[in-house]
């Protein structure tokens, strides 16, 4: 069995289209696969890499596999007229936007690095970002049966600031979270967020009433990350 390697490579990808972005995880994620097909036939064992990229996508509207098309409100004259592109992909999950003001995450983890454990996995990017809200004095939160970070998670002003939607196969992960940092909220009008009625979204700009660095919250990202992961992070790159 390959030695496990809780290193993981950061590879910031700055302002980038959604199908860019896709198209890098999708090629990470598959030499890692074929990494570990080679280590099944083979005596020496190749360790696996981990990545985590991060980056602000062009505003885009992704529906996930299990998704519904009537989640989205805007017809395709709406979306040309606004510039935002659709997406359908392969991550769990419904609908949500992407956009500006937005930090997405996408770990590329060999699971076999850390644990083999979706439900932890999952509950640990949560905790990632419950724990750098608190930074700020946000009081984030799970909702029970919904992926995410809400606000006033059991109460009639339940709000969404964190959406969540990953794929896994063979114990490695794509797709990843979406924090509102900075977000423009008008852009939720055109979907049904994740799916779920009659709860709003929001983003840190708007619960502190101030324009928010996206770095800073970045680097708090990282930290809750390293030690949840019980990883250590270096800068990576493609």
């Amino acid at each position: 069995m390959a030695t496990q390697n809780k290193q993981i490579e950061l590879i910031e990808l700055g302002l980038t289209s959604y199908k860019r972005a896709l198209a890098i995880q999708e090629d990470l994620f598959n030499k890692i696969i074929l990494v570990k097909r080679a280590n099944r036939q083979n005596t020496i064992q190749e360790s696996t890499k981990n990545y985590l990229l991060w980056v602000e996508h062009s505003p885009v509207f992704t529906i996930g596999k299990s998704g519904k098309q009537e989640h989205l409100l805007f017809d395709k004259e709406d979306l040309k007229q606004k510039e935002i592109e659709f997406y359908a992909t392969n991550r769990g999950g419904d609908i949500t936007f992407h956009g500006p003001g937005q930090i997405v995450g996408y770990p590329i983890l060999d699971l076999d690095n850390f644990f083999t454990d979706i439900h932890k996995y999952l509950r640990l990017l949560e905790e990632t970002v419950i724990l750098t809200l608190q930074d700020y004095g946000i009081k984030g939160a799970r909702t029970i049966g919904q992926t995410g970070v809400w606000l006033g998670a059991e109460t009639p002003f339940a709000r969404k600031i964190c959406a969540l939607g990953v794929r896994a196969s063979r114990w490695v992960t794509m797709h990843g979270f979406a924090l509102n940092v900075n977000t423009d909220l008008s852009y939720f009008e055109g979907i049904i967020p994740c799916g779920i009625q009659g709860k709003g979204v929001t983003s840190m700009k708007k619960e502190l009433g101030a324009k928010i660095s996206i770095e800073e919250v970045k680097t708090k990202l990282k930290h809750h990350f390293s030690i949840l992961f019980e990883a250590k992070l270096k800068e990576g790159y493609i």
